[in-house]
């Protein structure tokens, strides 16, 4: 009999739910094609929970139903996402859940979650451009690139960058043929209506008192973590 293998996608309060959603997508295209995958949404509890949009998405699995999977994904967010890396209870199952993976991933800030559970020290990374930098105050080296692949750690950049992962994750476990066939499956064939995007154009500057109050609202309890990150 072959044996299971398991995504599974973490959801917490306030996060973005196309950063969950994307990948979700995509995974589960391939666990219909391929009956060794399977994929899970794991949560604290599987009661409905808000977003930063004004759907509430609810999870298929508890923590403890899911303690070992195959690869660990973890969205991103904004101010929840935040607060969410002073919780222990997720930064537990985090780090528990991550020992025995096989792939550890996060798009968007979710690799800030990755980072506050102590997984990305000495690792390349990325995360939405916006808190790039604050990824330097978890011990990582901050990349600018739209998915980056550092052993069995593997980072999204920003909200869509989470589909271009978990394509890469097929590719990888099941094929180029496979992964293209999902391709098609989804239509992903990105043409922007303005194009693409000119990096050096990047509202950095509009953004950064956002950031700023984010970490300073977010951690508003715990200075110690604040001035590590907000220092970088």
């Amino acid at each position: 009999m072959t044996e299971t293998k398991m995504f599974a996608l973490v959801l917490y309060p306030g996060l973005t739910p196309l950063d969950l959603v994307g990948p979700l997508q995509v995974l589960s295209a391939l666990a219909a094609m391929k009956p060794e995958y399977e994929v899970a949404v794991v949560a604290e509890h599987t009661g409905p929970m808000q977003t930063d949009t004004p759907v509430r998405l609810a999870a298929s699995h508890r923590f403890e139903d899911v303690p070992e999977p195959f690869a660990l994904l973890v969205p991103g967010g904004q101010l929840p996402t935040i607060r969410a890396m002073t919780d222990e209870t997720l930064l537990g199952y985090l780090r528990s859940a991550a020992d025995g993976a096989q792939i550890v991933g996060s798009v968007c800030t979710g690799s800030l979650l990755l980072g506050a559970a102590g997984l990305l020290d000495g690792r390349k990374a990325t995360t939405h451009w916006t808190f790039l930098e604050v990824l330097a105050g978890f011990g990582a080296t901050p990349q600018t690139r739209r998915w980056v692949e550092d052993g069995r750690v593997v980072t999204a950049a920003g909200v869509s960058a989470g589909i271009d992962l978990a394509l890469h994750l097929v590719d990888r476990f099941a094929g180029a043929e496979v992964a293209r066939t999902v391709q098609f499956v989804i239509e992903y064939d990105p043409q922007p209506p303005l194009g693409a995007l000119n990096w050096d154009q990047a509202p950095r500057a509009e953004w950064a008192p956002l950031r700023d109050y984010a970490l300073r609202e977010g951690l508003a309890g715990h200075p110690d973590l604040y001035e590590r990150l907000a220092g970088r």
